[in-house]
C-alpha cells in the first residue's frame, strides 16, 4: 500500500465535496490517469481560484460549490491578467514564477476540459468560451537552468563520504552541550545515517524513502522496491538499484529497529519514529525525513541541502559514470529531458576536476 498515496486520495476525497460539480466531474475524469497527490494540487489550485472569484465580486456564489459555469464563461481575459498579479503578490514565498505557472496551467486544463471535453444533454461543450485559450503560459524550468541554479549546491565527489562520516560520528560533538539533542541523536543517529546513505548511494525520492517497508529490500541483490512516482498501479514495485556502500548502513539500522524503535509486529516500515507520548515506533513521515537532513545539512555548512539535492548530488554522481539513459532509469524520470540536468552539471563538474587533476599533477 502506498502510504502517501493513500493520504491524498483521502484529503481528495475530503475536499471534492465542497467543489462545484463541474470541477468534480473534471477530476473524476483524470482520475485513471493522474496520481491523488496531483490531483489534490488540481483541487488547492482551483479552491484558491474560485475564492479569488467571489472575493472580486466575479460570483455571485456564497460558497465555492456554487460558482456557475456561466461565470467562468463570461470571464475576460483582463480578469485572468488580475489574478495573475493576484498570484505574484499573495503569500510571495509560495507563489514564483513556477509555482504561478503551475497554478494557471491548472486552470487551462480545467477550461480545456469544459470547452473541448465535456458535453451536455444536446451534445454541445459545457463551456461555451474558453478565455484560458487566449492565456500564453511560458515554460519556467530548462534542464539548464535548473542546472545552474544547482550549481555549487550539492555534495561532489568527496563531500558525499565527509558529510555521511559527519551524521555517523561529529554531529554529536557539535551539539554537546546540548543534553536533549545529544539524546536524540544517540538514538537516532544509525537510522538517520541510513536514511542518508540510502538517498546517496540510490537517488531515491522522499516520498519513496517514506513507503518503503522492510520486505522491499533484497541486500543480496542489492535492490529496493518502491513505488515509482506518477504510476498508478499500486500491484507494482519498481525495482531501484542501490550501491554497496549503502550496505553496512542498512544492516546496523536493522539489527536495531525492532528493539530501539519498540516496532510492533503488524509495522512493515522500513523507517520508523517514536512520536512524543507514544510507546511505539510508526512510520516516518516525509516531513520528518526532510527536517532530519536539513538538521545535519545546517551544521556541516551546508544550509541549502535537502533531500532532493541529497537525490541530484547522486544523480551527478551517478550521470559522471553512467549514460543518460541509465541515469533516467535509475531516478525513474518519465522523461530523458528530466535527466539532460545532470548533463550541464556534470560539464562543469568534469572540467573543474579535470583542472584539480592537472594542478596535482605540476611539480612544485
Amino acid at each position: 500500500m502506498n502510504i502517501i498515496k493513500l493520504k491524498d486520495r483521502e484529503e481528495l476525497d475530503a475536499k471534492l465535496p465542497a467543489m462545484p460539480w463541474y470541477i468534480e466531474q473534471f477530476i473524476n475524469y483524470k482520475l485513471p490517469d493522474l496520481s491523488p497527490s496531483s490531483l489534490v494540487e488540481y483541487i488547492r489550485d482551483y479552491e484558491t481560484f474560485l475564492k479569488w472569484l467571489i472575493s472580486e465580486g466575479l460570483s455571485s456564489a456564497a460558497a465555492l460549490k456554487d460558482v456557475q459555469l456561466q461565470e467562468l464563461e463570461t470571464l475576460k481575459m483582463e480578469s485572468i491578467d488580475n489574478y495573475r498579479m493576484f498570484l505574484s503578490t499573495y503569500k510571495p514565498e509560495r507563489n514564483n514564477r513556477t509555482t504561478i505557472s503551475r497554478k494557471l496551467s491548472s486552470l487551462r486544463s480545467l477550461f480545456h476540459y469544459l470547452s473541448q471535453i465535456a458535453e451536455d444533454d444536446d451534445f454541445y461543450p459545457l463551456l461555451k468560451r474558453n478565455v484560458m485559450a487566449k492565456v500564453s503560459i511560458k515554460r519556467t524550468h530548462k534542464p539548464k537552468d535548473t542546472a545552474a541554479k544547482l550549481e555549487g549546491k550539492l555534495l561532489q565527489e568527496n563531500e558525499i563520504a565527509e558529510f555521511l562520516h559527519y551524521v555517523r560520528s561529529h554531529y554529536g560533538v557539535e551539539v554537546a552541550r546540548n543534553k536533549q539533542a545529544v539524546y536524540s541523536y544517540e538514538l537516532n543517529k544509525t537510522r538517520d545515517a541510513c536514511i542518508i546513505s540510502l538517498i546517496l548511494h540510490s537517488g531515491l525520492r522522499v516520498s519513496e524513502l517514506v513507503n518503503l517497508n522492510v520486505d522491499d529490500l533484497d541486500l543480496k541483490k542489492k535492490l529496493c522496491y518502491v513505488y515509482r512516482k506518477g504510476k498508478n498501479d499500486d500491484t507494482f514495485k519498481t525495482p531501484v538499484y542501490f550501491r554497496q556502500d549503502a550496505i553496512d548502513d542498512l544492516q546496523q539500522y536493522l539489527e536495531l529497529r525492532e528493539t530501539r524503535y519498540k516496532a510492533p509486529k503488524r509495522e512493515k516500515a522500513l523507517f520508523l519514529a517514536i512520536a512524543n507520548g507514544s510507546r511505539e515506533g510508526s512510520r516516518m513521515t516525509k516531513r520528518a525525513i526532510q527536517a532530519m537532513v536539513i538538521k545535519y545539512a545546517k551544521r556541516f555548512g551546508k544550509p541549502y541541502l535537502s533531500v532532493h539535492k541529497l537525490r541530484h548530488s547522486f544523480a551527478t554522481d551517478y550521470y559522471l559514470q553512467n549514460d543518460i539513459y541509465k541515469t533516467q532509469e535509475q531516478l525513474g524520470h518519465a522523461s530523458p529531458e528530466t535527466t539532460q540536468i545532470y548533463a550541464h552539471l556534470t560539464d562543469k563538474t568534469m572540467a573543474e576536476a579535470i583542472d584539480r587533476r592537472s594542478k596535482e599533477g605540476k611539480p612544485d
